[in-house]
């Protein structure tokens, strides 16, 4: 049996010497990688990629570090199974990251079965021993060909999540999706990341189907299911407006069909947005 949650504030191990977040990363490096901003960009100017190798590095490097000290602290029992996690915040302060850093390093603990989201109490821990069943841990969101395979996964599970939300979507979901959708549109208009937005708008169709698996899904995947992410510097938006404006077209026709339950239109709306994906990724792998 579980023990009861501590009250008092677990402080975390390794937590002096990590240095503020570093996360601004684009991919850079190979054909590939260069074949992506020629696909993306209809006139790409020459950078040089090592600036942009070492901030892809500084993310990763923080995620692992961060992931990392949360592991052995569980596994060696210094937080024990029923404990519960410092909040997102909490942990932001301690390990002087941002709060992506800390997502994807709690998602990476979700998926060795360590911890689990409790909606409203927190983070818990569940195990002090790994889950023998580790999922997409191999995934590369550097490799076109390993963002081809996740868009193949998230068609075959997602057009289904867009038909049941249609079928099954509250008036608060409605809104909810609609409101991810406009969050969506301000940061495109003032040139921020839309990452995060994106990720929410798509986590918000997920809840709308009121089949929680849909919504673990995604959240053991992680942000990087949006396949623009390795192209993403955290303060500036990278991605061509011409094509945020195709996406985000995409995005309002699905969320439309939802609002109008309209199951069959859903479907299609969220087959078109990740097939179109897939589609944009094979042609960039057969340039490179």
């Amino acid at each position: 049996m579980l023990s009861t949650p501590r009250q008092q504030t677990i402080v975390l191990p390794g937590v002096t010497c990590i240095d503020s977040w570093q996360g601004r990363g684009t991919i850079g490096g190979t054909s590939k990688n260069k074949a992506v901003k020629q696909v993306l960009e209809h006139s790409a100017t020459k950078q040089d990629e090592r600036p942009a190798q070492a901030k892809t590095r500084g993310r990763t490097n923080l995620v692992a570090k961060v992931s990392g000290e949360l592991r052995r602290a569980i596994l060696a029992g210094e937080i024990l199974a029923g404990e519960r996690l410092p909040s997102e915040a909490g942990l932001t302060r301690q390990y002087e990251v941002s709060r992506t850093v800390i997502r994807e390093a709690i998602a990476s603990l979700r998926a060795d079965g360590l911890v689990e989201a409790r909606q409203g109490a927190g983070v818990f821990v569940i195990s002090n021993q790994p889950s023998a069943s580790q999922p997409f841990r191999s995934f590369d969101p550097a490799r076109i060909s390993s963002i081809i395979e996740v868009l193949e996964l998230r068609t075959a599970v997602e057009v289904e999540a867009a038909s049941l939300a249609a079928a099954r979507r509250s008036p608060a979901q409605d809104e909810a999706i609609h409101e991810r959708l406009s969050e969506i549109g301000q940061h495109i208009a003032r040139g921020e990341p839309t990452i995060e937005a994106d990720f929410a708008f798509h986590l918000a169709i997920a809840d709308a189907t009121n089949n929680p698996r849909f919504r673990e899904f995604l959240e053991v995947m992680g942000r990087n299911v949006i396949p623009r992410t390795s192209l993403q510097d955290s303060d500036v938006e990278h991605t061509p407006g011409d094509y945020l404006a195709r996406i985000q077209a995409e995005h309002r026709r699905i969320a439309d069909a939802i609002s109008a339950q309209d199951e069959t239109a859903a479907q299609e709306a969220m087959r078109i947005h990740l097939k179109g994906s897939q589609q944009r990724y094979r042609t960039m792998l057969r340039r490179g």
